[in-house]
């Protein structure tokens, strides 16, 4: 099973890479962007073949390593089919 999680800052909270990417496309010219926010996104094959024995995992991988819930949301999408990340 594949399980995608993507990150992304809450709003409120500061986020100088995207304004930095802001300031850079209108620096190349590109109009009528208002806003940026950065994230990132994790892929992991896992072993598990159970839908909701996967997500309370990923869940888990997420509170504790790969996200801070503090300042943080994640999503996590499930696909059936595993494959390279």
């Amino acid at each position: 099973m594949k399980a995608t999680i993507r990150i992304m800052l809450k709003a409120g909270v500061l986020d100088p890479q995207g304004k930095a990417i802001e300031g850079a496309l209108s620096g190349l010219g590109f109009e009528g962007v208002n806003a940026v926010r950065q994230g990132k996104v994790i892929v992991l094959d896992l072993a598990e073949d159970d839908p909701a024995a996967a997500r309370e995992s990923v869940d888990a991988m997420c509170r504790s390593l790969l996200a801070n819930p503090v300042i943080e949301t994640y999503d996590i999408d499930l696909s059936g089919a595993s494959s390279d990340p």
